[in-house]
């Protein structure tokens, strides 16, 4: 199946915007928007899921369309607390999970189109109905509770007064 040029667009877009996020989750311990990856990571996820919406196999609304919404509010919620809410640090809870978990929503459909297209001619996932993505999506689960965790205790030392 070849793709688009707003396939091949988002795709290119998409994959810089998960490098951000995970290049900012190893370095700061979440998708920091002060930082250049987190800006990466906004911009890139925004446009991505903006074009996502102009691509599908079916005619009207879709899940994916859905999915891709959901993660646009979540990251301009996110993007309107880092701006709005500064000095306020309960509100970095609610920021970090909601670019975390935009995160592993994105992943959902780059797991499922690219286990479903690669290697290309014998790609390892027959669909979305695949074992093996549902194994891959429950492993992303599993890491963004961990994830989520970890950084609810590191944002709850960072609040505590001194």
């Amino acid at each position: 199946m070849r793709l688009s040029h707003l396939g091949i667009f988002h795709t290119i877009i998409g994959v810089a915007a998960i490098v951000a996020a995970v290049i900012s989750l190893i370095k700061n311990g979440k998708i920091d928007l002060s930082k250049l990856t987190g800006k990466i990571y906004f911009y890139c996820t925004l446009i991505t899921s903006l074009t996502a919406l102009g691509l599908s196999s079916v005619k009207g609304v879709n899940p994916g369309h859905i999915l891709a919404l959901l993660v646009v509010l979540l990251i301009l919620a996110a993007y309107f607390l880092y701006a709005n809410k500064q000095g306020s640090n309960r509100y970095r809870f609610i920021e970090n999970f909601s670019l975390t978990f935009s995160f592993f929503l994105s992943l959902i459909p780059t797991v499922n189109e690219t286990l479903s297209r690669v290697p290309v001619g014998h790609p390892w996932a027959s669909g979305p109905k695949d074992p093996l993505i549902g194994k891959t999506l429950l492993l992303f689960f599993i890491l963004f509770i961990i994830g989520s965790v970890l950084q609810f205790r590191k944002q709850k030392r960072i609040n505590k007064p001194i």
